[in-house]
């Protein structure tokens, strides 16, 4: 009895070493994603924050304004319109100067027109995208100047690409490395029960059911691993949302589930195709070999 006991913790404890290492390595997989997340959040509304000005005439009427910014509003690529009269652009750059350089003192009238500020969504943040919203405006008598900074947009664009292709590389250099590790890690789980392999091959047992334990075994294996990274993860997250971090707001259940699912079904299929290669490795072995 005393030898089964023996025998018993061991087993026990090689598969919980494998299950809390595969669920490090998912956790930090599932701290890149919501890293990731969080970065295509950021970069979608520095990109939506990006838009034109349109600078009307002195003589424009209230329906002009109307018109042109219902046309904006219903026009596929927008995502706001902001009108400012020529009083709220005054008080909006006189805040900006401050009030020793009072400008309707010295020149007597306001010289400032009324301004309709368009945001564009993500996908029309580029500079031809502005180029061909804009064109119709230029033909229009009550538009006197449409303020667009391409150079600007294109900048932007060109470092957000920059940013998002060096995420894209880390996240795939971070997924293999967590490949390796796991398949390793349920690698060693079933090479320390080759000789059970073995043992059940001199039995007359098929190799089908032979995998049917290990599989089983390491399924639930890597749905425990999954379950303990999410759980991980998920305390990260009310963590930082405690904090009132300004990060934590983008991680809602609509951010976070996604990730969750995707943890535990990676934990199951790399479990699974790791713990497939290496009992078909070791059913093709001989005695002499299990010792290698």
């Amino acid at each position: 009895m005393a030898r089964r006991r023996h025998h018993i913790i061991p087993l026990f404890t090689t598969r919980a070493t494998a299950t809390v290492s595969v669920a490090l390595v998912l956790f930090i997989l599932g701290m890149a994603a919501l890293i990731g997340i969080a970065t295509r959040v950021v970069t979608d509304n520095i990109r939506e924050n990006m838009g034109f000005v349109v600078l009307f005439n002195e003589d424009v009427t209230a329906s002009d304004i109307d018109a042109v910014k219902k046309m904006f509003d219903k026009a596929s690529g927008v995502s706001s319109t902001v009108y400012s009269s020529p009083d709220v652009v005054l008080e909006r750059w006189q805040s900006m100067v401050g009030e020793d350089e009072d400008i309707v003192k010295l020149s007597g009238i306001n010289p400032f027109v009324g301004e309709l500020e368009v945001h564009v969504t993500s996908e029309y943040a580029s500079s031809d995208s502005l180029d061909r919203m804009i064109a119709p405006l230029m033909l229009m008598p009550q538009v006197s100047e449409v303020k667009v900074h391409t150079e600007l947009v294109d900048k932007v664009n060109a470092t957000l690409r920059s940013v998002g292709l060096g995420l894209l590389i880390v996240a795939v250099a971070l997924l293999i490395v967590s490949f390796v590790l796991i398949f390793n890690t349920v690698r060693l789980s079933v090479y320390a029960r080759r000789f059970t392999i073995y043992t059940m091959k001199l039995v007359g047992a098929t190799g089908s059911f032979i995998r049917r334990p290990f599989l089983v075994d390491n399924i639930v294996n890597g749905l425990v691993a999954g379950l303990i990274a999410s759980i991980a993860l998920a305390l990260v997250v009310l963590y930082c949302r405690s904090l009132d971090l300004p990060v934590a707001e983008m991680f809602t259940l609509r951010t976070v589930l996604p990730v969750v699912g995707a943890l535990l079904v990676t934990g199951v299929l790399i479990c699974l195709i790791a713990a497939l290669f290496a009992t078909n490795r070791y059913l093709r072995l001989s005695y002499d070999e299990m010792f290698k």
